[in-house]
């Protein structure tokens, strides 16, 4: 398969600010650690987080991924979408946090302690 230079962007960044909206209609921006995976981004998180709660309230997000300071090298790629959490299939929510993790953490993220936390408190995926 060949990927787009879009693809190759998204596969490759680090941090992606998600939009979300409140139930009161307030915007809520955050970044975060995630995956594009055949054209889908995974975020991992815990359903007590301000972002997986305002999706249960409204579904429609936006997203912004972006690099570079100085022209011309400033590029980025924003969209917008429907989102969803995953919650129910414990087992596909760790084998994707897993992997959400493994792309942040140079060695097994099994011996970081760290990793091991956020992997312990991540109960579903957007």
């Amino acid at each position: 398969m060949i990927l787009s230079d879009q693809d190759k962007f998204l596969s490759t960044q680090k941090l992606l600010r998600l939009a979300t909206i409140s139930y009161a209609g307030i915007p809520h921006v955050v970044p975060v650690w995630y995956m594009y995976e055949s054209s889908t981004i995974y975020i991992g998180t815990n359903t007590k987080t301000k972002k997986a709660k305002n999706i249960t309230h409204n579904t429609h997000v936006s997203f912004c991924i972006d690099q570079g300071v100085n022209a011309p090298n400033i590029c980025g790629v924003a969209g917008h979408g429907v989102a969803r959490l995953i919650t129910q299939d414990q087992y596909k929510i760790r084998d994707i946090a897993i992997k959400i993790l493994s792309r942040y953490y140079d060695d097994d993220i099994h011996d970081s302690p760290a990793a091991l936390e956020l992997l312990k408190d991540t109960d579903c995926i957007i």
